[in-house]
């Protein structure tokens, strides 16, 4: 079965259209009007597999904040959506990613509670346009709507750039993992509840 969905959502500041593929092969189409923040999205493709799309309208002329949160939601909800009932995931997921000095640590885990630790202690306020602030709000929306768990550390790092890069990297990783189908547990969901 394919797990492929496209996902648009409109509200009066952004209107945000999100395909997904999770068993592509890294291939990217990004337009949210920030570069960085497609640099990041493009990471998270080539190191997730994941094939994805984001075409992104928002109000840039007040700032990135809802943009970056909406795509945060949508791409949430377009993973959800692809996963279907999780039978036969890995479930789990995890990654170690370094970048010169930058070193990060994301483990993720398809629960079906939403749940977010973040811990990156920017080394700047900015990277070309994009706020790195928006980075919580990128994840808080995307864990609020794929119903995960996941937990970022930036364990170091002197450079924004890279401090970012390997968050996003990771995250890209440790979803490639958890998404992995299991060929020990096909057709069950991995969790003892019976559901996720």
């Amino acid at each position: 079965m394919d797990r492929i969905a496209d996902v648009r959502r409109d509200t009066k500041e952004t209107q945000i259209r999100v395909r997904v593929n999770l068993d592509g092969s890294g291939q990217a189409r990004l337009a949210t009007g920030i570069g960085f923040f497609d640099h990041m999205l493009d990471q998270v493709a080539r190191h997730g597999l994941i094939d994805l799309e984001v075409e992104a309208i928002g109000d840039l002329h007040i700032d990135g904040h809802h943009t970056v949160e909406d795509v945060g939601i949508t791409l949430g909800m377009a993973v959800a959506q692809a996963v279907g009932d999780k039978k036969g995931i890995t479930r789990y997921g995890h990654a170690y990613v370094p970048l010169d000095e930058a070193l990060s640590r994301v483990v993720v885990d398809f629960s079906g509670r939403p749940g977010l630790h973040l811990d990156i202690p920017f080394k700047a306020g900015m990277v070309g346009t994009f706020d790195t602030q928006l980075t919580y709000e990128f994840f808080q929306g995307f864990v609020n709507h794929a119903l995960v768990t996941l937990h970022i550390d930036n364990l170091k790092g002197i450079n924004a750039h890279h401090q970012a890069e390997t968050v996003f990297k990771a995250f890209g990783r440790a979803l490639r993992m958890a998404l992995t189908p299991d060929p020990r547990s096909a057709g069950i969901i991995p969790s003892t509840k019976g559901s996720l």
